[in-house]
């Protein structure tokens, strides 16, 4: 069984002995019941991580850091969710599984049609939430960086900051279907991950779509549009299955 993986925001280095952040000790030794001696593994979201072995003081808890172990579990290029917020608590489920399939990035977009609108320190609280999400799935699924989940904005708001590779928006209507849109981004090559986009931004809108006006400002800001099946996905399926998707025909 692997050992338990924790995200530790601390200096790490190899032989190093480091005394456990309290609510990492806390979670390590009172909720999984870790005892002393027990194989751990940390890591700093810098990249890479290292093997520990876990030792304990009364409520501290401390790690004996073993030599450094470069592994990555990054997609071979970068994916970002651009992400219309959905009701209730279904952009928990997004952030969880965008960073188990590889994300790079979640960007909340505060739609016209959203229902779920924050500010404030509601806001900030749900932001913090989300980022702990990412933690903790980052921690599940062996990624060794977090994936950044931004603050929710307005669509025109995001057009107006530069783009990271090809754009794509996800719209039923669309001529131009995800997997030739990829290949001509490509140049029509066949081999597998050929793909000259080695950055793109999937938009996804939330439960009512993207308004008109919404379309119109996408279209403008060079967004390319594009379907994806025949099927109308709910908007907390869509754009996880569109980064499984790329991953896919990118060979990535």
């Amino acid at each position: 069984m692997p050992a338990p993986r924790f995200y530790c925001d601390v200096p790490l280095a190899a032989g190093a002995r480091i005394a456990l952040p309290d609510a990492l000790a806390h979670h390590a030794v009172r909720v999984l019941r870790l005892r002393a001696g027990e194989a751990i593994t940390l890591f700093n979201g810098l990249g890479g991580e290292f093997p520990a072995v876990l030792e304990i003081d009364g409520k501290a808890g401390y790690a004996q850091l073993g030599e450094f172990n470069p592994r990555e579990a990054e997609l071979g290029g970068r994916i970002t969710l651009a992400q219309g917020l959905p009701s209730g608590d279904k952009m928990d489920w997004v952030v969880e599984k965008a960073v188990e399939l590889g994300a790079a990035r979640v960007c909340p977009i505060a739609a016209q049609r959203s229902v779920l609108q924050l500010s404030g320190a509601r806001l900030e609280k749900r932001v913090a939430h989300w980022q702990r999400i990412a933690q903790s799935a980052a921690e599940q699924c062996g990624r060794n960086r977090l994936m950044p989940v931004d603050a929710p904005q307005a669509l025109a708001d995001w057009l107006a900051q530069p783009a990271d590779g090809l754009r794509l928006l996800c719209h039923p209507e669309a001529d131009q279907d995800l997997a030739g849109l990829l290949q001509g981004a490509s140049g029509g090559s066949e081999a597998s991950g050929a793909s000259g986009a080695q950055a793109l931004t999937l938009l996804v809108g939330p439960e009512g779509g993207w308004t008109d006006k919404e379309l119109d400002a996408a279209r403008q800001a060079g967004v390319q549009a594009v379907r994806f099946g025949p099927r109308v996905l709910r908007t907390e399926t869509a754009g996880l299955a569109l980064i499984s998707a790329v991953s896919a025909l990118q060979g990535w």
